[in-house]
């Protein structure tokens, strides 16, 4: 075996590395009741561990119809499986959002996870610490409180909270 030194000293350079942080990558669709349920999960693990890593929220995608698809195609599923749900993570779905998903033939719902996934990504350019904030307030917009993220007005009353000017802020 032959060894190959080389010399180099010519260059006239310095490089630094700054050590890299671990990153806890969270994939979550604002329209996923069990993100919802696991949201306050997610947020204490941010909160605790703060200065240990960062978390990446990355929106899944998981309602991307071609065509818009009316909630009463998913109501069904929905009204057996927010129990489990509450019973497992101990959440609670609004009355609101219910209404909804027990009365989807008077409901003008057509859920699409694109919104709520660019307005997560508007936020993170300007608050990339409150990404894990603003996705459990995505949730608890839609789950809680029964907004319809397809809406821009559903956003206009979370950007208060982080002093955007709902004018300036158009996920669309």
């Amino acid at each position: 075996m032959r060894i190959i030194e080389a010399d180099l000293s010519c260059f006239n350079y310095h490089l630094t590395f700054a050590p890299m942080q671990p990153t806890l990558i969270y994939c979550y669709d604002a329209y996923c009741g069990w993100c919802y349920g696991f949201s306050p999960v997610i947020k204490q693990i941010a909160t605790e561990y703060k200065d240990k890593f960062l978390v990446e929220v990355l929106s899944g995608g998981m309602v991307l119809p071609e065509q818009p698809v009316h909630i009463s195609a998913t109501a069904g599923y929905i009204s057996e499986a927010y129990h489990t749900v509450e019973e497992y993570t101990g959440i609670k779905f609004g009355e609101d959002y219910l209404w909804h998903v027990k009365n989807p033939d008077q409901s003008d719902w057509f859920p699409h996870s694109e919104k709520p996934a660019i307005a997560l990504c508007i936020l993170k350019e300007i608050y990339p610490d409150r990404q894990v904030e603003f996705a459990a307030d995505l949730q608890y917009a839609l789950h809680y409180e029964g907004r319809d993220l397809t809406d821009n007005e559903a956003y206009r009353h979370l950007l208060e909270k982080y002093a955007i000017d709902a004018d300036d802020f158009t996920p669309n």
